[in-house]
């Protein structure tokens, strides 16, 4: 996994000894020999991960992470901070500021390829979503607001044998206002993860054998819970098996005896980087849905509706009604378009809930709407083509001042031939419209033979 990897460290001889480990893995690097540098070249060339010395003459590790933190061009880029202090309040000093994980002096450069690995993987994970939110944006779609800070509410599902270790996590939590539920193996894990949603899976390697690493990479392989951190809890001497778990997919660890300020900093940023996460994918799912939904009726709009037909006629057998409402101009202009409007919401109302659950309803444009049937016989679309038409027709439009208009619509359905293109279908159903408006309106008119050859001579 090759990626762009910042070092920043006041030590030129630090700088280059990482510089050749890093190159021989195949990562491309830049260096800094200080905080002001560091902040311009992040800014600038974008790294995926930057090594972040701490101590530094004039601004140290700590401010540097701050400002890139702050900083909303840099903030998601992960940042490890690389140090010779071993006090335990460094770490939650690094970790408060924004940083994602510590390593030591000398640097254990297994260690350091591990992480790297595992903060990519998210990152990738992250960078793609803000990608595609970013493009929403840029189409006009109002982004959601950042996720709080306070991880109060949080769920995590801890999987440990050992009871009194949980009850003192369990403590440490609480006053974060974070809730631990525990799992005793594997099997129970599972089994609450079906049953409730959680912000973060805390697990052992000490549970019996290597259920622990197991559970960690069925937890990645699971659609269901491939995006839930994992931290992992070890005692120093099982750094073999937590390697192996930054592999399989975990997000974090921390070793016993546990510090609880630094659980608590490690919990918190594994939770609040899942919530922006969550908040990206629900950016993304909205922006999805506001392009494909006709923003006055709350319908499909044209857009997705061309695709849905194309798609039932590669499948099979598919109906289409087009329906018009009669004499729509004469609303608009007679009583503006604040009342067109409305009769095009009430109609939509009312043809939703005379449709069956598989048929999909459009607003195609103007006071064009389409209704698309998969695998409807012409007698089941030409029934449901006359409850539509009688749906809008049976009730007058209140508007309003309390003035009422009586509402009409003619409706032409073609049912696709073997081998026939939405082009072809389309004009089908609009020749078989055309002769309902001539026919004298509020009437539903089915596609002829006729109907598909004045559409062949036409288009030739």
């Amino acid at each position: 996994m090759s990626a762009r990897i910042l070092v920043v460290d006041d030590i030129a001889a630090n700088l280059r000894l990482l510089e050749a480990r890093l190159n021989a893995e195949y990562y491309e690097v830049a260096l800094a020999a200080s905080g002001p540098e560091a902040l311009r070249r992040a800014e600038d060339w974008l790294p995926d991960v930057i090594l972040l010395d701490v101590m530094m003459p004039g601004m140290d590790g700590y401010e540097v992470c701050r400002r890139l933190k702050a900083c909303a061009v840099t903030a998601h880029i992960p940042v490890v901070m690389v140090t010779a202090l071993v006090d335990p309040a460094e770490r939650v000093r690094g970790l408060e500021a924004g940083a994602d994980d510590f390593l030591s002096k000398p640097v254990d450069h297994a260690t350091l390829f591990a992480r790297l690995r595992a903060l990519l993987r998210v990152k990738q994970v992250l960078d793609a979503f803000r990608l595609r939110a970013e493009t929403a944006n840029d189409l006009g779609f109002e982004p959601q607001p950042r996720p709080s800070d306070d991880v109060a509410g949080a769920m995590v599902l801890m999987t440990t044998e050992d009871i009194n270790e949980a009850e003192l996590i369990s403590e440490v939590l609480t006053a974060s206002g974070v809730t631990l539920c525990q799992a005793a193996n594997s099997a129970e894990a599972w089994s609450m993860l079906g049953q409730g949603s959680y912000d973060l899976a805390l697990l052992s390697l000490s549970l019996e054998g290597d259920s622990g690493l197991r559970l960690a990479s069925r937890l990645r392989a699971q659609a269901s819970t491939r995006d839930l951190p994992v931290m992992l809890i070890a005692d120093a001497d099982q750094r073999a098996q937590l390697l192996r778990g930054f592999d399989l997919g975990a997000n974090d660890h921390v070793f016993r005896p546990v510090d609880p300020n630094e659980l608590r900093a490690r919990v918190r940023n594994q939770v609040r980087r899942k919530r922006y996460q969550e908040r990206l994918r629900a950016d993304l799912d909205r922006s999805l849905e506001l392009a494909v939904t006709d923003s006055l009726t709350g319908l499909r709009n044209r857009r997705y509706i061309t695709r849905h037909l194309e798609g039932l006629l590669r499948s099979g057998q598919a109906a289409l009604l087009l329906l018009d409402v009669d004499r729509f101009k004469a609303v608009n202009d007679t009583h503006g378009h604040a009342a067109g409007d409305m009769v095009l919401r009430v109609v939509a109302q009312r043809m939703k809930e005379h449709l069956r659950a598989v048929d999909v309803l459009a607003r195609f444009g103007g006071e064009e709407f389409v209704v698309a049937m998969a695998n409807a016989t012409e007698e089941e679309a030409m029934q449901v083509a006359e409850r539509l038409r009688t749906a809008v027709a049976e009730e007058a439009v209140r508007l309003e001042g309390g003035m009422s208009l009586r509402i009409t619509a003619s409706i032409g359905v073609a049912l696709a031939r073997p081998g026939e293109g939405l082009q072809q279908l389309m004009a089908a159903a609009d020749a078989a419209l055309y002769r309902a408006k001539g026919n004298g309106r509020d009437r539903v008119e089915l596609a002829t033979g006729e109907d598909r050859r004045t559409c062949d001579i036409g288009a030739a």
